[in-house]
Formats: C-alpha cells, structure tokens, sequence
C-alpha cells in the first residue's frame, strides 16, 4: 500500500489555540514588565529641616473620658470653661476645626452637649473619631 503524495489532503483551517496562548502570555509578561519598570517621574526632593515647627496646629480635640470629664486639647474644663475657650479661638480664627474623641464607655448625652455647644458656636468644622475597624 504506497501512498501517494498526491493522494494527501491538506487541512482546510489552522488551530489558533496555541497561538492565543502565546498572545496572551506575552501580554500578561508585557504589562508586569512595564508596570514594574515605571516608577514616575524621578525629580531632586528638597530635604525639609530639623528643626521642630513653632506653629501650632490649628486643630483643637474636645476629648471625653470614661468619667465624663470633658477636656479641651489635654486640658481639663467644664462645659462652661470649654465654650469661653472656643468663643475665644473662633474670634481669632471662624474656620478653625474641632475633633471629638469620646471614650465608648460614656453616655451619649455628654457627646450631644458637646455637639449642641458647637451648633450654638456655629462650629462648622467638625469632626468624630472613631477607631478603625480591622478586618
């Protein structure tokens, strides 16, 4: 039984699976390569100083305690005391922002005076803090 050449048939379509596969490996090598090649921009950093700032941060944190002590940037005051303070920072600057930081312990009450004595300042920014959650 001789074959004869010209009894072959040629295929009438090409598998383009292993030449996808090839695609698609070289692009995924491609774009890690690229992606860890490309750090931005190289640019000289100016060095900042030592020297501590002598400004003080503008922020002031109302913090509550688990007793219900009320403190104003690690100060111990009473409602009253708290208000004159922010009635002075606010005369100084209108936009200066306030944090509360309340223990999870305290009655909620003692957050709301806080929160009613700053709409009565109309301290507009304000904020709470909380603890990250972790997952």
């Amino acid at each position: 039984m001789r074959r004869d050449l010209f009894d072959l048939q040629g295929f009438d379509e090409i598998n383009v699976t292993p030449l996808l596969d090839l695609a698609w490996t070289l692009l995924v090598v491609f774009i890690i390569a690229v992606t860890a090649s490309i750090q931005g921009i190289k640019v000289n950093l100016p060095n900042a100083s030592n020297t501590p700032s002598l400004v003080k941060p503008k922020t002031k944190a109302i913090t509550i305690d688990a007793s219900g002590q009320f403190y104003l940037d690690a100060y111990p005051v009473t409602l009253a005391e708290m208000e004159t303070r922010l009635r002075q920072y606010k005369a100084v600057d209108p936009d200066f922002p306030v944090v509360i930081k309340g223990d999870a312990k305290i009655y909620y009450e003692k957050v709301v005076d806080v929160l009613d004595l700053m709409q009565r300042l109309e301290i507009t920014q304000m904020g709470l803090v909380t603890q990250r959650l972790v997952k």
